[in-house]
């Protein structure tokens, strides 16, 4: 038996080579955590849900739920109401009962039927909850129903806990959990009535402290406090961090609060997915293996086509059908709890509570595979809802049409709707797409150009009119649909320049191999105020304090280089350095010549970068050969572009 901390270091070394080598398989790392518990479960003690490291392990769990509600407020949860309690409801209620028919169907007495739907109609809150966090699906249409019906599961845990056991004895069953919702409603209520009023005052006077200890020890108060009432009411400890995450998101002190909380919860859940590979006894899953495997395939195959058909009522979409039923198929954390009633009770017997055991800890085990799979079988079949595409697509180009050296503005949340607002004050044609249904409605009663529609997708920004369009700005800060966007855009326009907005400059060489002819970091921008007004109070000059930040603009984006010469000077229409994107067609000169022999910098113009479909950070080499369909952006004043462009296309 290892020491503490041979075992930390056993953990520890697993740890970074298994996840390490799962990430350059662009797998997820929580898989990894269950394979260690696997391969360590022989040589370990086994454990117990309700043992000390399990109970040490949940508080991942409590920290990602606390985490997931920092991205909610009260109004949306309260809009979420008819996903909780209603496709929630029915998916656990549907659930035991044809759970309870099948076991009779087995041989199995209704009881035990009944107690086994309960632990079956548990799903994984902490292994879809981080998928969804970590593909940043929490807000999408199927990331909301999947996350209803989890917290719906949460709640029907703790009648849950007090029905099993009186499934084997009869009598006091109706007053038991009479008391029982009374007092976790009771719990509720306390939460989010004193919870909001208290909430943002409580942070203000420890804010004022101005100690990153005290902050710290406050969050950590306040998230295993709220989950201790939730838990104390028989309501499960991740509810209560949820619903603390939830009241956090309406002050100010979110973003910190998100901040401090990320060591806690990424360690403690990779603890707790080692617990679950920990419960696996590979011996039960050898002797029993068709019954393993049987249990398997019926609680995947089963529960995936119950949550589907059930979805199926709250929604028209079968893209999101396909995905809410595959991620939830598996059984989850509190099904072990259950599990354990239900045996300990008598309900089922031994061989068939390790046979389950081993079925449940298997489908943890394969969910992200499901969860990846819901993502590929509702691509195809978006694929194949051509005729709502075609509609969508045909409104994009009846908005488009006619708008020619436009803007096409990916994304209208308030970054977007302020440069719409500049655009529009210098009479720059534009159209906006967005896919928030709401939003797109709110500004087109306004007569905001506007309209409904994915950028990431190719058609789209083709009916935009990408081909005769200035330039694409992606006005949202996420990199994966920026991506998406940059290659879309350069397939229909290989010199269609792309701009994208960045919260910060982790993403920014990616973004540029990528083809984004620039990126605009937030934080930068934010240091160049802060820093101007600085300067200005320190006392100096205006002129001097506008150079330099025009300077230092220059530097950082190549694009924009001559365009701040205006900041001070009265006539707007100044000549200046311009930039162009010109493509190599065919029977260019350039064409199969090294940059060197094009001799640009004769002509005063310089060469930003080279742009080639299919591949990233081409660079600037003179020894590079360009070659038809090549994108050069160039730099100089407007004569001199003309003459680099006739170089190019005649030599």
């Amino acid at each position: 038996m290892p020491t503490t901390l041979e075992l930390t270091l056993i953990l520890l070394s697993a740890g970074v080579f298994v996840v390490a080598g799962l990430k350059a398989a662009g797998l997820p790392a929580l898989l990894g955590y269950v394979l260690i518990g696997i391969g360590l479960g022989p040589f370990l003690p086994h454990v117990e849900h309700e043992s000390p490291t399990a109970r040490l392990a949940e508080f991942g769990v409590v920290f990602l739920m606390f985490s997931i509600g920092l991205e909610f407020s009260l109004s949306r949860l309260r809009s979420m109401r008819q996903a909780v309690f209603g496709l929630g409801g029915l998916q656990v209620g549907v659930t035991m009962f044809v759970v309870m028919a099948l076991g009779l169907l087995l041989g199995l007495p209704w009881e035990a039927g009944l107690a086994l739907g309960g632990v079956l109609a548990m799903s994984s809150t902490a292994v879809v909850s981080k998928l969804l966090a970590e593909r940043d699906e929490l807000g999408s249409d199927h990331g909301r129903l999947i996350l209803g019906i989890l917290l719906f599961q949460d709640l029907a845990v703790a009648p849950l806990i007090i029905f099993v056991p009186a499934l084997a004895k009869s009598g006091g069953m109706g007053e038991a959990m009479l008391l029982a919702t009374l007092k976790a409603s009771l719990a509720l209520v306390l939460i989010l009535a004193l919870g909001q009023r208290l909430m943002r005052p409580w942070f203000q006077w420890v804010a004022q402290a101005k100690s990153g200890e005290l902050f710290m020890l406050n969050v950590l108060l306040v998230t295993l406090g709220l989950a201790y009432i939730t838990d104390q009411a028989g309501l499960s400890l991740a509810l209560g961090a949820f619903l603390a995450g939830v009241l956090i998101a309406e002050t100010e002190y979110r973003y910190q609060v998100e901040s401090d909380i990320r060591p806690f919860r990424d360690v403690l859940m990779g603890l707790f997915f080692v617990t679950v590979g920990l419960m696996l006894d590979l011996r039960v899953v050898a002797g029993n293996w068709m019954e393993v495997f049987g249990v398997l395939a019926l609680l995947i195959l089963g529960k995936g086509l119950v949550i589907g058909l059930l979805t199926g009522l709250f929604t028209h979409s079968w893209p999101v059908v396909a995905r809410v039923g595959l991620s939830l198929a598996q059984a989850g954390e509190f099904g072990f709890v259950l599990l354990g009633l239900t045996a300990g009770n008598a309900l089922i017997g031994r061989d068939l509570h390790q046979t389950i055991l081993a079925a449940m800890v298997l489908s943890m085990l394969v969910a992200p595979g499901l969860f990846l799979a819901g993502a590929a079988l509702a691509r195809r079949l978006e694929g194949g809802a051509w005729m709502e595409q075609a509609r969508e697509v045909h409104e994009i180009a009846a908005r488009a049409f006619g708008k020619h050296k436009h803007v096409i503005l990916c994304g209208y949340g308030r970054s977007g709707q302020n440069l719409a607002r500049m655009l529009e004050t210098e009479q720059v044609p534009f159209i906006a797409l967005d896919d928030d249904p709401r939003r797109v409605h709110a500004a087109a009663q306004a007569g905001d150009a506007v309209v409904f529609g994915d950028a990431t997708r190719a058609e789209v920004l083709m009916a935009a009119g990408v081909h005769r369009a200035r330039a694409v700005v992606v006005s949202f800060a996420h990199t994966p649909s920026a991506l998406q966007i940059i290659s879309a855009a350069h397939r229909l326009k290989p010199d269609a320049p792309v701009i994208v907005r960045t919260v910060d400059e982790s993403s920014l060489d990616q973004l540029r191999q990528a083809g984004a002819a620039e990126v605009v970091p937030e934080v930068m921008e934010g240091a160049l105020m802060l820093a101007s007004q600085t300067l200005l109070m320190a006392g100096v000059p205006l002129s001097r304090v506008l150079k330099r930040i025009r300077h230092t603009r220059e530097a950082r984006y190549g694009a924009l280089r001559g365009y701040f010469r205006g900041l001070t000077d009265e006539d707007e229409d100044a000549r200046g350095e311009r930039l162009a994107s010109i493509l190599l067609g065919p029977g260019f000169w350039a064409a199969g010549r090294r940059l060197a022999e094009l001799s640009l910098s004769d002509l005063g113009v310089d060469l930003v970068s080279l742009r080639r479909y299919g591949q990233s950070g081409m660079g600037t080499d003179p020894e590079t050969v360009l070659r038809e369909g090549d994108v050069l952006v160039l730099r100089g004043e407007p004569e001199t572009l003309s003459a680099a462009e006739l170089r190019l296309s005649q030599g």
